[in-house]
């Protein structure tokens, strides 16, 4: 826990180690990212039990 009265904020420390031309960098490359690898049916998990939906 941070002390409120300390002239240094938790936000200023995080800020103040960041190199701005890297994060500007990062953010323009053009990254590929593989698309994400199919749940058999024992990995699928349902968010909702299908025999209480009312919505069908």
């Amino acid at each position: 826990m941070s002390d409120t009265n300390s002239d240094t904020s938790d936000s200023k420390q995080a800020a103040e180690p960041a190199n701005a031309p890297q994060i500007d960098k990062n953010l323009k490359d053009d990254k590929k990212v593989e698309a994400p690898e199919e749940l058999t049916k024992e990995e699928e998990t349902p968010f909702i039990d299908e025999t209480v939906r009312t919505d069908k």
